[in-house]
């Protein structure tokens, strides 16, 4: 089974999340396949690429279960984390230098490092019941796939500091507020609202929204977001070793069973 399904749909190139029984949770194979269908995108020159996901979430990021697969020893869980979050940070370079538009529909929660999937998207589309929330803070990672490196821009730094202290939940109609998403809609109208963006994008030159993009994510910005995502990883392999993070994360796994 692909873990990342691909659709060409009236010019858009379609990315689904599809690993629905584990929530779209994120694994190695799943970041590589996602990493090589953006490049296979943007050789197709597309309209605009869409990033969703199959079943009732979007992604709830990053396998806690598979961390702790790979916690056999220090040196493991370490070299599993690094790769796991650095190409987590890969895809979402990938996206924010993606030539043309880059469009999310979010069909359900999504958690952890799996928000960085919105925070690199142009345009979000959201289900009215779905969610964003870090939970972080009840595992014991550093926060990674941007929540440090991304979403101070979208939200401000107080509004950042509040949501991982408290582990809050945006609900869709905060997250409208707060500019992370830009409409909300019932979950079977996430394709209609999305195909109307790419209709009207469609309709107007593809060298204004490809230099658009690059005026946005030039190269200063760019080194900026990586080295921040760079610490984020950083802070990351920092923590996971600590055993309250392990405790952590066996706690977790019993929790969401």
């Amino acid at each position: 089974m692909n873990l990342i399904e691909t659709e060409d749909r009236d010019g858009a190139i379609w990315l689904y999340l599809n690993r629905p029984a584990r929530h779209n949770a994120l694994v190695q194979p799943l970041l590589d396949e996602m990493l090589a269908a953006i490049e296979k995108a943007e050789a197709r020159k597309p309209t605009a690429i869409v990033l969703s996901a199959r079943g009732r979430s979007f992604s709830t990021g990053g396998d806690v279960g598979g961390f702790l697969e790979n916690a056999t020893s220090e040196d493991q869980l370490l070299s599993y984390a690094d790769k796991l979050v650095g190409s987590l940070h890969d895809v979402l370079m990938a996206l924010l230098t993606f030539p043309a538009p880059v469009l999310a529909a979010v069909n359900g929660p999504v958690t952890g490092g799996s928000t960085g999937f919105l925070l690199a998207a142009d345009m979000v589309a959201m289900a009215d019941h779905a969610f964003v929330q870090p939970y972080y803070s009840e595992v014991g990672f550093g926060p990674d796939g941007g929540w440090t490196a991304l979403l101070p821009e979208k939200i401000g730094t107080s509004k950042t500091l509040e949501v991982q202290y408290l582990n809050t939940r945006i609900k869709a109609a905060n997250a409208r507020d707060l500019g992370l998403v830009t409409e909300l809609c019932p979950a079977s109208e996430l394709d209609i609202i999305i195909d109307s963006w790419v209709s009207e994008i469609s309709k107007r030159f593809s060298q204004t929204h490809s230099a658009t993009r690059q005026n946005i994510w030039d190269a200063a910005r760019r080194n900026l977001v990586q080295q921040r995502l760079d610490q984020e990883k950083s802070k990351f392999l920092e923590l996971i070793a600590r055993p309250e993070t392990f405790a952590g994360m066996t706690t977790f796994t019993k929790q969401s069973a």
